[in-house]
């Protein structure tokens, strides 16, 4: 019998202004560069519908029948490494082991910045009404995030550092081998 080949997940996850999205490129950037196979997902983009389906209010099912299609085409391609970003997304294992199946082996990581790096961070990117209360729910997502990670959750500082540098501490939580030549 062949053994069943196991799937790696790195879970992207922190506050809104951390550079999860930056950093996610940054980290398959360096990936491709050195040939190691892999797939990103932008998790954001999983449950982008409005209205909210009725019997649906938080998302989470659109989100998981996305993620299920997205991942099909990916693994039907023989893809194993799944890159996933997403504030929450390091909270969302039991939903990556229903999607993707077993064995499967989730590396959680969760960028951290300060309340200051990350209201600077969202100043140019929110440029209208919501910069306020976007910046008031990043903090307290942040304070959830910090409290509720599962044991084991690498967490990486990006304030004061450039992408490249917080992309290879990433690439390293993954035990995913890259030539750094």
């Amino acid at each position: 019998m062949d053994a069943v080949e196991c799937s790696d997940v790195l879970l992207i996850g922190g506050r809104s202004g951390v550079g999860k999205s930056t950093v996610a490129w940054e980290v398959s950037a360096l990936l491709q560069a050195a040939g190691t196979a892999h797939c990103l997902i932008e998790g954001d983009l999983m449950d982008q519908i409005h209205p909210a389906p009725p019997d649906d209010p938080d998302r989470s099912a659109i989100t998981e029948r996305n993620l299920a299609a997205v991942w099909a085409n990916y693994a039907a391609l023989g893809q194993r490494r799944l890159v996933y970003t997403n504030t929450v997304s390091i909270l969302e294992g039991a939903m990556f082991r229903r999607v993707l199946g077993e064995p499967v082996r989730l590396v959680p990581l969760l960028l951290t910045a300060q309340d200051t790096t990350a209201a600077e961070r969202l100043a140019g990117r929110e440029i209208g009404s919501q910069w306020e209360p976007h910046v008031q729910r990043s903090a307290v997502m942040a304070r959830h995030l910090a409290e509720h990670a599962p044991a084991g959750t690498v967490r990486v500082a990006t304030d004061g550092r450039s992408v490249p540098d917080i992309a290879r501490d990433v690439v390293a939580a993954t035990g995913w081998a890259i030539d750094h030549a």
